[in-house]
């Protein structure tokens, strides 16, 4: 009879305590100690071949209350929180969703750490709301609407507040789902998109960029005790819940997918690294955008009766 040791199968690859992970992708399982420093290690290393964060930067964390969003500003927070040179924001943006997010949450993330809190919403800055908008219009498009609206008012505000930055807590699962979102539709102008920042736009960094979603959630809820796991009501109608679900089934027997498509999405955007012409102010809300802004054209159509 073969004796089989499941207590020493689940100690931590590197120094033998219990492990609370099992990284498929790389075959490890890591103790609370080694996942922390893991984590930030590849995050560290990001930063630096990146060149994400240079002295003098303000970086505005794009915060949400979420779990990414959390992690991000309480790991920015340790990194940086006894350099002079380098200051941190936080920005909340309400859109609107009765029910889906209390901005008190984001508040008291900043406050405790000590973090300056600028929270906005679509009803000051756009005179409507998501649900708003559901009401005249229609879930159908509610992501698209609220995906642009939403990024559009993070720059604007960021840009106000001087940000040199703009943190987004877009893990490896969002970045991976993204590339295949843009192949499934065929758009090659977002697959071939430059990272190379434009005038007017606050530069994105995107550091838990190579980390997967599960273990930004792990690391929040060690970090911050958060591990929110609500959707908005109106995500089951975006292209993205279908993705997400795809590609986490295709994944179980392919450990290695996200990281694959994520450095596929790199690859295509470095090809596409030449100017990226034809930008301007728009006329309407002085944002950057090509011909017309995309903003400007959603709220003429979400608040006019058709």
């Amino acid at each position: 009879m073969i004796k089989v040791d499941l207590i020493s199968s689940m100690r931590c690859s590197k120094c033998r305590r219990p492990a609370i992970l099992f990284q498929r992708y790389s075959g490890l399982h890591l103790c609370r100690e080694h996942f922390i420093s893991d984590l930030e290690s590849k995050v560290k290393r990001d930063i630096r071949s990146r060149r994400w964060i240079l002295p003098g930067d303000t970086i505005a964390v794009a915060l949400s209350g979420g779990k990414d969003s959390g992690a991000l500003m309480h790991f920015l927070h340790s990194l940086l929180s006894r350099r002079r040179d380098v200051h941190l924001i936080s920005i909340t943006v309400d859109e609107g969703i009765s029910g889906y997010r209390d901005p008190g949450v984001a508040r008291r993330m900043a406050e405790d750490l000590g973090i300056p809190h600028i929270p906005v919403s679509f009803r000051e800055r756009y005179g409507t709301t998501i649900d708003d908008i559901v009401l005249r219009k229609g879930d159908a498009l509610s992501c698209s609407y609220c995906g642009v609206l939403r990024r559009h008012l993070l720059n604007a505000v960021a840009r106000e507040e001087h940000a040199t930055r703009l943190a987004l807590g877009f893990n490896l699962d969002d970045e991976a789902q993204s590339v295949l979102m843009n192949v499934l539709r065929g758009d090659s102008g977002r697959l071939l998109r430059s990272p190379r920042p434009t005038e007017g736009m606050v530069p994105r960094i995107r550091p838990f960029l190579h980390i997967p979603e599960r273990e930004v959630a792990l690391y929040s809820y060690l970090q911050t005790g958060n591990l929110d796991p609500g959707r908005c009501p109106y995500s089951h109608n975006a292209l993205r819940a279908g993705v997400r679900q795809m590609l986490n089934a295709y994944a179980l027997d392919h450990p290695g997918t996200r990281h694959a498509l994520v450095n596929l999405g790199e690859e295509l955007a470095g090809l596409g690294a030449g100017e990226r012409g034809g930008l301007q102010a728009c006329e309407r809300c002085g944002e950057p955008c090509g011909a017309v802004c995309r903003s400007c054209q959603i709220l003429s159509e979400v608040t006019h009766v058709t």
